[in-house]
């Protein structure tokens, strides 16, 4: 523990506060619902435009909202074990800017996928089922209810789900870590054996690929994952064309 406590404190200044500010957020979603009994998801997490209960703060907040204490510990281990050698590479500054660009790239690549779901749907969808929709499904899902149309639930899904949390940022500090030290091994978990950083991105990258084709409808935001490690990529591009002092 005391190990643990000396490397956090040693970490650089982005870094350090983006884990401090998901965690604060966290434990400000179960204060408020517990002691007011309100879900702070529902106000600061990522809704699809059309929906009512978007705001456009959402582009920016969504990013520091969390499911559960897993969907942070993982994105924050992340962060921690890479996004620090990041940071001591670019600098605080251009770290906080791959970081926010990432997030945001994620959350139009997100947004995006859903706009065409969304289009699909209203195709196939009548008008008095819409209007149900609207009245009854966010009070609904607040319920653990969903329609049993499938057309219906999806549109339920579609306007009353928020999007959170850093993954998509996460995904694009990966990929910048396997861009930048391709030939690092890194030690799985699960099978325990080593692997190139840039194989481990390419796998990573092309499961979630895999994923957003196979399971477009899931709860997890697999094109937001590669919509991060994409504007990712193509701003480390951009940097290696317009400076030398890229690392």
């Amino acid at each position: 523990m005391n190990g643990y406590g000396r490397g956090f404190l040693a970490l650089p200044p982005v870094v350090k506060n983006l884990i401090l500010i998901n965690i604060l957020m966290l434990i400000a979603t179960w204060t408020v619902q517990g002691v007011l009994g309100i879900d702070l998801t529902t106000i600061l997490g990522l809704y699809f435009p059309k929906s009512d209960m978007f705001r456009p703060l959402q582009i920016l907040t969504h990013m520091f909202m969390h499911a559960n204490f897993w969907h942070l510990f993982f994105n924050m281990y992340a962060l921690y074990i890479f996004g620090g050698i990041l940071e001591n590479v670019w600098g605080p500054k251009r770290f906080f800017i791959f970081y926010m660009i990432c997030g945001l790239g994620a959350a139009l690549t997100h947004e995006t996928v859903i706009m065409f779901q969304y289009m699909k749907l209203m195709n196939s969808i009548s008008s008095e089922q819409l209007q149900t929709v609207l009245s009854d499904g966010a009070a609904y899902l607040s319920q653990g209810q969903v329609f049993t149309n499938d057309v219906m639930k999806s549109l339920q899904m579609v306007l009353y789900i928020p999007t959170v949390g850093a993954s998509g940022a996460i995904f694009g500090v990966l990929l910048a870590f396997g861009m930048l030290f391709p030939n690092t091994e890194l030690m799985l978990l699960f099978p325990p054996i080593p692997i190139k950083a840039k194989w481990f991105v390419l796998g990573y990258g092309a499961l979630e690929l895999v994923l957003a084709v196979t399971q477009p409808g899931s709860n997890v935001a697999h094109a937001a994952h590669l919509g991060g490690m994409l504007f990712g990529y193509f701003l480390i591009k951009y940097w290696r064309k317009t400076t030398k002092t890229f690392y």
